[in-house]
């Protein structure tokens, strides 16, 4: 257990260890010098860290609006609770940037009231949770990336912008126990279809065919088996030279420990799952020559958690549908952008999500018209339209529980300062308290 850190002589308090929620590397050696409410330093964090930390002011906003107007936690969690009982076909959605005990309680909510529950994978890597199921994954901890990968590669990824804390933290430039030399230790691979900044740090970088990752994941699945290929071909298929692809792939089976970390550019491109599947058959491929893993390189702070949370709840990582009284899972049906957009939910529970902000045009004009209810710390699109909104308190910052890192690692909070708004957990626990009295299930929480 550490020892606590002595307050310095300015009067600040300090909070060592503090854990940035802000993107999915969730680093928890984040030392915080905070001035009463306001955070002045922190130290070690990235610069998307130190925006997330230093521009955090707690607001005098009321706690919860009713259509707009000031009203009581209380008389909203009443309104909320009722919108969500009345309906037919509610949906519950976002859950990626708050706690897994606030993750939990939504899950209930959408059991209890018969709805979907939906996450921000969805629109991101959730083609990568579909493939998951069909293929199966290699996967480690980013700890065993930092001590023992020396062949990194990123396909359709950017950390360099996304994660800025990556490479030195995990993937290209720690010296682990296994490789002294750190940088010089290791050999990065980066295919992208644009010379992104990560590019400039690979030691070779492939600039493949927008739209042909598919092809490109498959022409090294054949090469590591040996299998003929039409340069020609080759070439025209994938952009790429038939001899760089073989050069790769003796890079990668000399490899004592290869990682393939992936990101959007694979996952939400034409062949989506299947580009998925691609890679992580390569993976499983790589493993009959040498120790080789993959993971995704995912966004949000907890939206790992928000998949480990819905799949121990339902069975399966997000879209699930529980109207018949048992989960059902299948994407592009109950996918909270794909139900709204066909206008069929008729009210929503948003949580720490903006849909309003980056839903299609189809979805954003129906999400408007149905009563909703939206938790968010910040002021949004979508909480500006919520029939009832509840201004809730910044987890990590001003709320405990737990994370998930990326790497599937539990992650504790040590939050900073109190604040006067509820936190998500309070609010969406006040709901299911409120949902079981109407539905006659009162009983036990």
């Amino acid at each position: 257990m550490n020892a606590p850190t002595p307050a310095p002589a300015n009067g600040l308090k300090i909070v060592a260890d503090a854990t940035c929620t802000f993107c999915g590397c969730v680093c928890d050696d984040i030392e915080l010098a905070v001035d009463g409410t306001h955070i002045v330093e922190a130290k070690r964090a990235c610069v998307l860290g130190k925006s997330w930390f230093l521009n955090h002011d707690v607001d005098d906003r009321p706690s919860c609006l009713i259509e707009g107007n000031p009203a009581s936690v209380a008389d909203g969690i009443e309104r909320a609770a009722r919108i969500l009982v009345e309906a037919k076909y509610p949906i519950v959605y976002g859950l990626s940037d708050t706690t897994c005990e606030a993750q939990r309680v939504a899950v209930s909510i959408a059991d209890w009231i018969a709805g979907t529950v939906d996450t921000t994978t969805s629109v991101c890597h959730g083609p990568s949770g579909m493939a998951f199921q069909g293929v199966g994954e290699v996967t480690c901890s980013l700890g065993e990336v930092a001590n023992r990968g020396d062949f990194i590669m990123f396909w359709g990824s950017n950390p360099a912008e996304s994660h800025p804390r990556h490479f030195t933290k995990y993937s290209l430039m720690p010296k682990g126990m296994f490789l002294p030399g750190g940088r010089k230790d290791r050999t990065c691979v980066v295919v992208d279809v644009r010379k992104t900044k990560s590019a400039k740090a690979a030691d070779i970088f492939i600039q493949i065919k927008p739209r042909r990752d598919f092809e490109g994941l498959w022409t090294l699945r054949a090469v590591a088996k040996g299998v003929k290929l039409d340069a020609k071909q080759v070439e025209e298929d994938t952009g790429v030279p038939l001899a760089t692809w073989e050069d790769v792939m003796r890079r990668m089976k000399a490899a004592k420990f290869g990682v393939i970390f992936f990101g959007m550019g694979l996952t939400m491109t034409r062949g989506k799952h299947l580009n998925s599947e691609a890679l992580l058959a390569l993976t499983r491929d790589m493993n009959d020559y040498t120790r080789f893993v993959c993971k995704p390189n995912r966004g949000h702070g907890n939206v790992t958690g928000a998949d480990n949370v819905v799949s121990w709840r339902t069975g399966y990582p997000f879209g699930v549908n529980m109207t018949r009284g048992y989960p059902r899972f299948n994407p592009g049906e109950y996918t909270t952008a794909d139900v709204l957009a066909r206008g069929e939910a008729d009210a929503a529970m948003i949580i720490a999500s903006d849909p309003l902000g980056n839903f299609s045009q189809p979805a954003r004009e129906h999400l408007a018209k149905i009563p909703f209810i939206a938790l968010d710390p910040k002021e949004t699109a979508t909480t500006r339209a919520a029939t009832v909104y509840f201004n809730t308190a910044t987890y990590g910052i001003n709320v405990a529980g737990t994370v998930y890192r990326m790497d599937d690692v539990p992650i504790p909070l040590r939050p900073a300062f109190d604040s006067p708004h509820p936190s998500d957990y309070e609010v969406l626990t006040g709901i299911e308290r409120r949902v079981r009295e109407l539905k006659g299930a009162a009983g036990s929480l």
